[in-house]
């Protein structure tokens, strides 16, 4: 270049920078930014989708984790009122045993007693009938009303 300047070659310059920056705008920077813009936007709307979502596993896994506390205090009251159940039946069934023990016991008792007298019985009359043939043996002579008592 000169010094000074040649206007005409420095305005023709200027134009064609114009006119060059006003095209590769049109063609090349405005869709690049626009591009990058969108860009943008797009991953800010995935890390606002992001952060929803996480939120909502969040509360999912909350609800989840209070809805297992909930079935598990209900497993844990119900598996205590069955045992008491269980073990009210157990004694229930024990009292029951235990009584009809007693009563076997009782009825076993009376039978024995009852076996013990009849024996007592046959034994008193089997002794008196050995005694009158002891006395009819030693005397040698049949005694006075021994034919009322039996002979076994």
């Amino acid at each position: 270049m000169h010094i000074p300047p040649n206007w005409g070659i420095f305005f023709a310059l200027i134009v064609s920078f114009l006119i060059f920056w006003f095209i590769f705008s049109r063609i090349f920077f405005r869709p690049f930014l626009d591009l990058l813009t969108r860009r943008e936007r797009r991953f800010k709307e995935l890390g606002e989708r992001t952060e929803q979502l996480i939120k909502e596993a969040r509360a999912a896994e909350e609800q989840r984790e209070q809805r297992l506390a909930e079935l598990r205090r209900e497993a844990a009251a119900k598996r205590d009122s069955e045992r008491r159940e269980a073990e009210a039946e157990v004694a229930r069934l024990l009292e029951e045993a235990k009584a009809d023990s007693r009563a076997a016991l009782e009825e076993a008792r009376n039978r024995v007693e009852n076996e013990v007298k009849a024996a007592e019985k046959e034994l008193e009359a089997t002794s008196k009938a050995l005694a009158a043939e002891l006395a009819e043996r030693v005397l040698g002579r049949p005694l006075n009303g021994s034919h009322s008592v039996a002979r076994n």
